[in-house]
């Protein structure tokens, strides 16, 4: 049976920050990730970042990445697992996972679960036709291995992801059709929207798609208009010719391993779905399990970076490592304060509302 002292399970940005934070304390962490390599999300981003110096403003995410990367190699207190699944989090601590082909237990004095989210689907006809992407596999493919989806897409969802895969997807050369969402107004920060129609691609507010065409793959999409109630409005469909169909409408926490833990879970669409109490220092109901990233609440990277460092101070500080832990913390919540303004900002901190344990 293997020990650390605090294990992390997730190598996205907040699992990344959290390690950096904590071992730099002196404790000593075992990171997880099931990927190839560090960096979750930040590796298929190469937009800039917004935010303070502190969330690397003005730097693309796969730089991020890199030097994240290159601070938890630097460290020897942290120990990198990567091509590992976590299993599962049994009621006596005991975390199992499958390093590479082999199937090994731990114990943690303290865990930190930051496993990201995963994409939401959309319902429509032939929606499993090939050609119907989320947009997490559309960066993934361009951005990762340099491929483009297709020639002619047709983006559902206004939100950030939405238009900044739009507008990643032009600069591959691939042509956007028109970018659609539900909603009555733009999700998604006005400075991104600008840039895909400064190009010439028309974001329709208040339409959905109904139906995907074609045998084999997609050939194109009908779209409508719906209602105030996100009902199709009758008479009003239009057929676009694409070969794409990429959904951005949204992630949902990965709160498996959470659950397992026997901690409190409460449904919070403001957050993306199912999410766990934590008090302010993102310890959950459960003692010494915290929460930090998209498993805590669906929100920008540059978030998940700071949730992650204040994770893993306030879980090295509940080992008695460090000083003046306390005061480090609270510039970190600022920080995060600073970055949930706004009106998406305001729909996350009265979703955290609920969540105080």
């Amino acid at each position: 049976m293997l020990h650390t002292e605090i294990a992390i399970i997730g190598g996205g940005p907040a699992g990344m920050c959290a390690a950096i934070a904590a071992a730099n304390q002196g404790a000593r962490v075992t990171l997880f990730d099931r990927g190839k390599r560090l960096g979750g999300q930040l590796v298929k981003q190469t937009h800039r970042f917004f935010g303070s110096e502190k969330e690397y403003a003005g730097i693309r995410g796969i730089d991020i990445a890199k030097i994240l990367y290159e601070e938890i190699e630097k460290n020897k207190l942290i120990d990198v697992k990567l091509d590992t699944t976590v299993l599962a989090i049994y009621s006596d601590g005991v975390i199992s996972y499958e390093e590479g082909k082999s199937y090994k237990r731990m114990t943690s004095e303290k865990t930190i679960i930051a496993a990201g989210a995963a994409e939401k689907m959309l319902l429509f006809e032939n929606n499993d036709l090939p050609g119907v992407y989320g947009a997490g596999a559309v960066q993934t493919l361009m951005n990762e291995h340099g491929i483009v989806p297709g020639n002619n897409v047709l983006m559902i969802g206004a939100g950030n992801i939405g238009l900044i895969v739009s507008y990643q997807l032009m600069q591959a050369g691939v042509k956007v059709a028109a970018i659609i969402d539900a909603a009555p107004k733009v999700g998604g920060y006005l400075v991104h929207a600008s840039k895909v129609r400064r190009l010439g691609v028309p974001i329709l507010t208040s339409h959905t798609i109904k139906t995907a065409l074609g045998n084999e793959t997609v050939e194109g999409a009908v779209i409508c208009e719906v209602d105030d109630k996100f009902n199709p409005i009758p008479n009003t469909d239009q057929t676009i010719d694409v070969d794409i169909i990429c959904l951005a409408v949204g992630l949902s926490p990965q709160g498996e391993l959470l659950r397992q833990t026997g901690c409190e879970v409460k449904y919070v669409p403001s957050l993306g779905g199912f999410v766990p109490l934590r008090d302010e220092n993102l310890q959950t109901t459960t003692n010494g399990v915290y929460v930090a990233g998209d498993s805590a609440e669906v929100e920008e990277a540059s978030s998940a970076m700071v949730e992650g460092t204040i994770a893993g101070l306030s879980a090295a500080e509940a080992l008695g490592y460090g000083t003046n832990i306390v005061a480090i913390k609270e510039g970190f919540k600022n920080d995060l304060d600073v970055l949930r303004s706004g009106a998406v900002g305001e729909k996350i901190k009265s979703g955290l509302k609920l969540l105080s344990c």
